[in-house]
C-alpha cells in the first residue's frame, strides 16, 4: 500500500518537478502540502509570494495546504520547534515521509534527513543530482510555466525579476549562474502545471529591492519576504548586507487596486 506522504511546497519549480515524480511514484501517496511562510507579512518564506496565490496552487492542485508561520527573523531553535509541532498532527494521520525538491546540496539533505529522523519520518529527494539540463528540458516539455518572483543580486539584477522562467530566460542567464537556481540565485512561482486544475491568473507589481542585515550567528533560516507596500529602496548594492530583488505577484481580484 502506498505510503501517505506530505510535499514540501515552496510554490517554485522544482517543488512542483518533485511533486510530479512523487504523485506518480507507486510507493509513496501525497496527501498533503506544507509551506513555510512569513507570519508577519503572510507570504512565501524566501520567495515573498502572497499567500492568497499559494492557496490557489493548493486549490489547482487539489490537496490540502498547512502553513508553517515562521517569525520574521527565525533562528535554528525557532524554527526546529515550530516545524515539530506544525509536522506532530500530520504525523497523527500516519505520514511518515516528506518529499524535497533538492537536487544537489549535500549539507542540506544531510540536514533534512538528520530533523526528520529526529521525529521518525523520512526525507524523500525525487530529483537528485539529476543533470540541470535534464531537470529543465523536463519542466518545458511537461508544460509547466512560472514567473520569477526573487533574484538574488549576487548573481542577477533585477531584470531578471518579473520574467517567465523558460528557455530565454535560460539562455539569457550570465556564465557561472546555476540554471536551476540551486544556490538561491533565483525563486520562482509556479502558475500553471501538468496537475493543476486550470492556470493561475496574476500580474506583475512593483519589483522593489530589500536588504537583510547578517545574523549575529549563521543560524538564520530565511529572511523575511518583503512587505508589498513599502517603498523600494535605493538601487545602489549594500556592500555589507545580502540584497534581493522581488517582484510582487497580484491576484487579479487585487491586481490594480492598489
Amino acid at each position: 500500500m502506498p505510503a501517505p506522504t506530505l510535499m514540501n511546497w515552496s510554490g517554485g519549480k522544482d517543488s512542483a518537478l518533485a511533486l510530479y515524480h512523487a504523485l506518480r511514484d507507486p510507493r509513496y501517496h501525497v496527501t498533503d502540502l506544507l509551506t513555510s511562510v512569513n507570519a508577519h507579512y503572510q507570504r512565501v518564506s524566501m520567495h515573498g509570494v502572497r499567500v492568497a496565490l499559494l492557496d490557489q496552487q493548493a486549490q489547482r492542485i487539489g490537496l490540502p495546504l498547512t502553513k508553517l508561520e515562521l517569525p520574521e527573523m527565525p533562528d535554528m531553535d525557532d524554527y526546529e520547534r515550530l516545524m515539530a509541532a506544525t509536522l506532530a498532527p500530520l504525523q497523527d494521520r500516519g505520514i511518515q515521509h516528506a518529499v524535497f525538491g533538492d537536487i544537489y546540496l549535500e549539507d542540506l539533505r544531510r540536514y533534512r534527513e538528520q530533523q526528520l529522523a529526529r521525529v521518525g519520518m523520512e526525507a524523500i529527494f525525487p530529483l537528485w543530482q539529476r543533470p540541470n539540463a535534464d531537470l529543465l528540458r523536463e519542466y518545458l516539455d511537461l508544460g509547466f510555466r512560472a514567473v520569477v518572483v526573487c533574484v538574488n543580486e549576487k548573481y542577477l539584477d533585477a531584470s531578471f525579476c518579473g520574467r517567465e522562467l523558460n528557455a530565454n530566460f535560460l539562455r539569457d542567464l550570465p556564465p557561472g549562474v546555476d540554471s536551476c537556481g540551486e544556490n538561491g540565485e533565483y525563486h520562482s512561482f509556479v502558475f500553471d502545471a501538468p496537475y493543476f486544475s486550470a492556470p493561475i491568473a496574476f500580474e506583475l507589481g512593483e519589483i522593489v529591492r530589500r536588504t537583510y542585515q547578517r545574523p549575529a550567528a549563521a543560524s538564520t533560516v530565511c529572511p523575511p519576504a518583503p512587505a508589498a507596500e513599502a517603498p523600494a529602496e535605493p538601487a545602489a548594492p549594500d556592500p555589507f548586507a545580502p540584497g534581493f530583488w522581488y517582484c510582487d505577484l497580484l491576484p487579479v481580484a487585487e491586481a490594480g487596486t492598489r
